[in-house]
């Protein structure tokens, strides 16, 4: 009735105990092992009555968010691959995609910091992507 070994072995003995102090209560003209058998049964159903308030009183299972270290490792390995990358594309291209990715600024706060028309800044941080998937790449990176 538990569906664990241990818990019927508790079980058991409780309904061992509970025999032993309610002897005087049991009718001599009923079946014993029926009398017995009935004490189990209600032992068991209360173990699950238990469960059911421990279940909501006991803390769920804590799921670890952090990385694991092998995580951690492909991330650095990423990260360096990612530097080598960025330090081969030329400096115009580097350029805004730090602004960018690195720094958030948008496309219009980029423009006015480099001096440039909002055009030529939308199609600098295109090509800097191309330029630096292919760097990333040559360097043994798989897509960023």
């Amino acid at each position: 009735m538990l569906n664990n070994d241990q818990d019927g072995y508790d079980a058991a003995q409780d309904t061992l105990v509970k025999v032993l102090r309610n002897l005087h209560r049991y009718d001599p003209n009923r079946s014993f092992s029926t009398w017995v058998f009935g004490i189990a049964r209600n032992t068991c159903i209360d173990e699950h009555r238990r469960r059911k308030r421990r279940s909501y009183d006991e803390p769920k299972d804590v799921v670890d968010l952090r990385p694991s270290p092998m995580q951690d490792v492909v991330r650095s390995q990423r990260a360096e691959l990612l530097e080598k990358a960025l330090q081969d594309i030329p400096p115009m291209y580097r350029e805004v995609l730090i602004l960018y990715h690195f720094e958030h600024k948008k496309y219009t706060e980029i423009a006015e910091v480099l001096e440039l028309p909002l055009g030529t800044v939308m199609n600098r941080i295109f090509r800097a992507r191309k330029k630096l998937r292919a760097a990333y790449e040559m360097h043994g990176g798989d897509q960023p």
